[in-house]
């Protein structure tokens, strides 16, 4: 592994490594900040999963997360939203391919070879991690947060894998991408045509489908209002519904005026940051 950028940042450390992936076929990037407190004990981790067209700087430079997590004693990861390099599949379009890897296990052509991204953000990078860091995180107590494709991305995961996720925060995510352009042109190119297997990236209907609602992590989801993507994308109703017939913990919250923006992302980071530590002990 090699650290390619290091800053100071409020005591801590915000630092960006590369690594070869087993399971993208590549190289992959990520960011890590540190507390100050990591000098002293093992922190807790939360893992941001950005949007479409991000890598992982655009979280780390635009969402002053640091002073926050720099104040509670908790790490932030933030991995690159896709496989990149010029031997991996892309497309032209910003919402396929390169920066749109919607945290899925491709299995259709040309995308299976690299589009691994579900099992590198809950398997490989976590175990990367453990190896490299195991004096300074704890992995004990972890919690997962993303924005728009990577809201999708935290949600999915953290239902997907309920015993290991304290918490779970998301800003304006694709809360039902079976029902979103953006998801089912992804998904039929990603998972292909049989949409049964889609069901199993499907937010809502992970959610809808749990036998306990109660016994999964809590949820803590943001809307701006004032989102162009929030009618025809996002359907946060969707998630809503599905939490209230399971009876899970789901909290939305719907802010006038905010769009989809690293701006809104910025204004209720610190709420979101707090609500992850509460829940991981922070």
């Amino acid at each position: 592994m090699e650290q390619i950028d290091e800053h100071q940042c409020f005591g801590g450390w915000q630092r960006r490594y590369r690594h070869a992936s087993k399971t993208c076929h590549c190289a992959m990037t990520f960011a890590l900040y540190l507390p100050p407190q990591a000098e002293t004990v093992r922190v807790p981790v939360v893992y941001w999963l950005s949007g479409l067209t991000c890598n992982d700087e655009n979280f780390v430079n635009k969402a002053g997360a640091q002073r926050v997590a720099a104040e509670l004693g908790i790490a932030i990861v933030a991995p690159d939203t896709s496989p990149r390099g010029e031997d991996v599949a892309n497309d032209e379009a910003y919402d396929l391919g390169q920066g749109a890897g919607f945290y899925v296990n491709a299995t259709e052509s040309p995308w299976a070879t690299h589009y691994q991204m579900y099992d590198y953000v809950v398997q490989e990078l976590p175990e990367l991690l453990a190896e490299q860091f195991a004096d300074t995180l704890d992995l004990s107590r972890e919690g997962i947060a993303g924005h728009s494709m990577g809201g999708h991305g935290a949600l999915m995961i953290g239902l997907r894998n309920p015993d290991r996720f304290a918490a779970i925060s998301a800003f304006s995510a694709i809360c039902a991408p079976i029902e979103s352009p953006w998801g089912q042109k992804a998904f039929a190119a990603y998972l292909g045509q049989d949409k049964q297997h889609w069901r199993e990236y499907d937010t809502s209907v992970l959610l809808s489908d749990t036998r306990d609602g109660a016994a999964l992590p809590p949820i803590l989801l943001e809307q701006g209002l004032a989102d162009g993507f929030l009618a025809e994308q996002l359907h946060p109703q969707k998630l809503e519904e599905a939490a209230e017939s399971v009876g899970a913990s789901v909290e939305v919250r719907r802010r006038e005026g905010y769009d989809h923006s690293y701006f809104f992302i910025a204004s209720f980071i610190e709420d979101h940051l707090r609500f992850l530590a509460r829940h991981m002990g922070a």
